[in-house]
């Protein structure tokens, strides 16, 4: 008999939606923080993953002086900067089904969606989406697009430079979309091969993948 589907169920609820203005949207965590068998350098908060880089690129922005490991004050440090900051979280995905057990999007089934499009008309101060990744297959901008479409709404191009720039209007005001480059590992292919980088890395051998994002997120947080 085939092995039954891990049931990959998004562990943290939508955080600081009555006070923000910019909302980030993901996916799912790593399988890990499902089971909750978290490594000794994970955070038990969004975006937690010890391989994530999320965290380190605001820590590099905003010089929060973040730690990196599995307690409390870790979980702290990264709630009370989001709340001062106005930002909240509300990954798309409220869970999937996986043959294999990774923290690919594209290897997530019969995927169920939180209600971004309600969420927005629910909180009307909400102003920005800042999707961690663009519109490929099972992507956070990939689904939103889904939801407008369905509820015939249509996203209107501001910027087609990474990161793309979208405007959507929901209940008569406009909400600005922003699909900055995945903080993930798996995205660096994809940086190495924009010409901006390109051009980075000639005039400054040292320019990084880390450093790419934290000048493409800075102005967006």
């Amino acid at each position: 008999m085939p092995e039954k589907p891990f049931h990959h169920i998004h562990p943290y609820p939508p955080f600081n939606l009555e006070e923000a203005n910019k909302l980030i949207v993901g996916t799912l965590p790593p399988p890990r923080f499902t089971t909750g068998d978290l490594l000794a350098e994970d955070v038990d908060f969004c975006y937690g993953s010890k391989n994530g880089m999320l965290w380190p690129i605001l820590d590099r922005i905003f010089d929060l002086g973040l730690v990196y490991e599995n307690t409390a004050r870790a979980i702290s440090q990264r709630a009370n900067f989001l709340k001062e900051r106005k930002i909240g979280v509300c990954d798309i995905v409220a869970a999937s089904k996986r043959t294999k057990i990774d923290a690919s999007d594209l290897g997530m089934q019969d995927v169920e969606l939180r209600d971004l499009v309600g969420y927005l008309k629910n909180h009307p101060q909400i102003d920005t989406l800042l999707f961690t990744g663009g519109n490929s297959k099972n992507g956070p901008e990939y689904f939103f697009r889904r939801q407008a479409k369905e509820r015939n709404l249509k996203l209107k191009v501001i910027s087609a430079e990474v990161p793309r720039i979208h405007e959507i209007e929901i209940n008569g005001r406009k909400v600005r979309t922003v699909s900055l480059t995945a903080p993930s590992g798996a995205a660096n292919r994809a940086i190495g091969s924009m010409r901006n980088y390109k051009q980075q890395k000639v005039h400054n051998p040292d320019y990084t993948t880390f450093d790419y994002r934290v000048e493409q997120y800075a102005p967006f947080f």
